[in-house]
């Protein structure tokens, strides 16, 4: 799978949050992406002040198998070239972008577990990975940690739920670090749910994706349980 530069409109828009939001692009040329699970790609934009246009990339939250259309989450972050770009973008707008890139994709790991852990729109990714894996109909137990700060960061929480339903093998936890009054669900950060609930490596292999501190944290929570393959990204908004 060679980069290429794609030319896509926009199909879609969601605001999942008061800062997150989900943008739907329709391929116009070429009509199909091939890519991995956890890839992403990427936009070339202007910067005031830089003579030449900055590259930000974007990891795919769609699965391969939804061909034809690429989904985006990402937050909205002030004076950010790509998100001040992407949330500016209208329904029918079109826009070109290159990619497939990435060496964060979801392996082919035989019988392992796989344990997912994310931080914010670090999701974006695995939800491409465990979209693919389900879809795969596996036979291996699929878990997501997810952490966030309060309720009002919440999004996906029902897709999941639904999930859950369909594949017993897949689980989920979203954990708030900084919960209001009302809610019922995990509380404190999400490398409380990996110390606390992941007491065997034996037969496990760690996807990770958000911010540096808690990669490194479960990174060294999971190695102290044994050796397994651990795939990490590191996240970042801009």
């Amino acid at each position: 799978m060679g980069i290429q530069t794609y030319t896509a409109s926009v199909s879609r828009i969601t605001d999942l949050t008061h800062d997150v939001r989900e943008l739907e692009l329709v391929l116009v040329e070429p009509k199909d992406l091939l890519f991995k699970p956890g890839q992403f790609i990427s936009f070339e934009l202007p910067k005031e002040g830089f003579p030449a246009p900055v590259v930000r990339p974007y990891s795919i939250a769609s699965p391969p198998a939804q061909q034809g259309e690429v989904t985006l989450v990402f937050n909205l972050v002030i004076g950010g070239p790509g998100s001040t770009y992407l949330h500016a973008l209208k329904v029918g707008d079109r826009t070109t972008f290159k990619g497939p890139a990435g060496s964060f994709y979801l392996k082919d790991d035989g019988t392992r577990d796989l344990l997912f852990v994310a931080t914010g729109t670090g999701i974006a990714p695995i939800r491409s990975m465990i979209l693919t894996q389900l879809e795969r109909g596996t036979s291996q137990s699929v878990t997501l940690f997810w952490g966030l700060r309060s309720q009002r960061d919440l999004y996906y929480q029902e897709d999941f739920r639904v999930l859950a339903e369909q594949y017993p093998r897949f689980s989920f936890v979203t954990t708030l670090s900084k919960p209001e009054v009302g809610w019922t669900g995990a509380t404190g950060r999400v490398t409380g749910l990996v110390q606390d609930r992941i007491t065997s490596v034996r037969n496990l292999a760690a996807y990770l994706c958000g911010n540096g501190a808690m990669i490194r944290e479960v990174t060294a929570l999971v190695k102290a349980q044994g050796l397994c393959p651990i795939y990490r990204e590191k996240w970042y908004d801009e």
